[in-house]
């Protein structure tokens, strides 16, 4: 369709890149094909001999052709972390970024959410939930095109930008650090190919004829809330609650990423803002749609690497006392000697610590928000921040030789929960249904 917007995504970043064109493309003054190579040179990308500001390989034939990048990292702050070469539709763009060459993929908005939809979640999804996917994915990305597009000419006041890719929010006043990442991030490009942003991985993971179906029966379709384009956020498994916008990210409150039960009694839930009730409520395991151990369902939203986690609702992490003490340090860059505590300052709705006060032998500080804790206390990321902390062998200094994490859900909880609206398809809910559990007061609408 002509009104079709393009999106341009941030795919890797390396000092020098690999990639295979399949089929011809023009470049420069001429056309290229077959492998190749760049890098960095004094603040250029080097290719063929000559150096550039830039460079956009645009296909001659664009339903035909196609380009594999080497090496591509996935899973970035994930437990399975890897590498893979990956293949994509569309236009290459090099730029070089901080000394490295960064690849964006320029391609149609609805090919884009091809690729988003089967790279999310397994492709063989049912038919209501790859629609109910496919709406989010286009709310949210059409929402950060736009945001990228404003900020281009203001960016917040706010925001302290880290480094071009991944950038912060944060409020220091010594004694708390509270930090927060989101999509304001990337300067060069709309959004990035990884769950920082959506996870997009090219025509590499294999789309189906039902993916295509969800893509074209809802072709255009996006949330809307009061005329405006919706922040459709989601996660693996909320926990059994949903979280509230602003205990993530910036504090705004958006009525449409609202806290309900992820169950048909959407207000049956407990205040678990109140310390009490986030213990009992994480320490059991209620009844809710994304509480399943159905692996004919959960292989519906979990790709291979997905389910190499094992426990999605409720689990468990174990650290000695030297582990945890090397470790906040080392993700913190703060020494706080031996750890005697972590206590829970602030959770939000669904008992996600928004602020946590690590307690150590040498200093005392509160962080957040919710990522920066799980940042904290994972190589990775720990799969969220609703958790309760239990001390073990407590010495006469009160210093613990063991600390066990008992946690819920996987992510931030906000918007859409995959493994529950999964479980909603599975049951017989339609698309629209899925949408309006998750995405109260919000209307589904065509943008183009």
């Amino acid at each position: 369709m002509t009104n079709e917007p393009r999106v341009s995504v941030g795919v890797m970043s390396e000092p020098q890149l690999r990639f295979v064109l399949h089929g011809d493309y023009r470049v420069a003054s001429g056309i290229a094909s077959g492998e190749q190579a760049a890098s960095c040179v004094d603040g250029q990308v080097e290719w063929g001999g000559s150096r550039y500001d830039e460079l956009l390989f645009t296909p001659v034939d664009e339903h035909a052709a196609s380009f594999t990048l080497c090496d591509v990292t996935i899973g970035v702050s994930f437990h399975w972390k890897r590498k893979e070469d990956q293949t994509f539709k569309g236009a290459l763009k090099l730029i070089v970024e901080d000394g490295r060459v960064t690849a964006i993929n320029v391609l149609p908005v609805e090919d884009y959410l091809l690729s988003v939809i089967s790279s999310e979640m397994s492709a063989t999804a049912s038919l209501e939930l790859l629609k109910a996917h496919a709406v989010i994915s286009r709310s949210w990305l059409l929402a950060q095109i736009q945001a990228h597009n404003a900020q281009e000419t203001a960016h917040r006041a706010t925001a302290d930008y880290l480094a071009p890719t991944l950038g912060a929010a944060q409020q220091d006043d010594g004694d708390e650090l509270i930090k927060w990442w989101d999509h304001d991030d990337h300067a060069n490009f709309d959004v990035c190919a990884d769950d920082h942003c959506q996870r997009y991985q090219g025509i590499t993971r294999a789309s189906t004829e039902a993916v295509r179906q969800a893509i074209e029966a809802t072709w255009g379709q996006v949330l809307m809330h009061l005329g405006e384009l919706c922040d459709a956020r989601f996660s693996k498994s909320c926990g059994g609650v949903m979280e509230e916008f602003e205990n993530c990210w910036e504090p705004v409150h958006h009525p449409y990423l609202a806290a309900r039960r992820d169950s048909a009694d959407e207000d049956d839930f407990p205040n678990l803002t109140r310390e009490d009730n986030a213990e009992e409520w994480i320490l059991t395991s209620p009844s809710a749609y994304c509480n399943t151990h159905d692996h004919a369902i959960l292989s519906q939203v979990l790709n291979d690497y997905d389910q190499e986690t094992t426990d999605f609702y409720r689990w468990k992490v174990e650290y000695t006392q030297q582990q945890l003490s090397e470790l906040i340090a080392r993700r913190t860059g703060v020494d706080y000697g031996r750890i005697r505590d972590l206590q829970p300052v602030e959770r939000g709705t669904s008992g996600r610590l928004s602020k946590m006060k690590i307690v150590g032998e040498k200093c005392t500080r509160v962080i957040g928000k919710e990522l920066a804790i799980r940042y904290a206390l994972s190589e990775s990321a720990l799969y969220s921040s609703a958790f309760v902390v239990e001390r073990h062998e407590i010495d006469a200094d009160g210093f613990p030789a063991k600390f066990l994490l008992r946690g819920a859900g996987w992510g931030h909880g906000v918007g859409l929960c995959q493994i529950g609206a999964a479980v909603m398809g599975a049951q017989g809910f339609g698309y629209r249904q899925i949408l309006s559990h998750y995405f109260p007061g919000a209307s589904i609408e065509k943008s183009y």
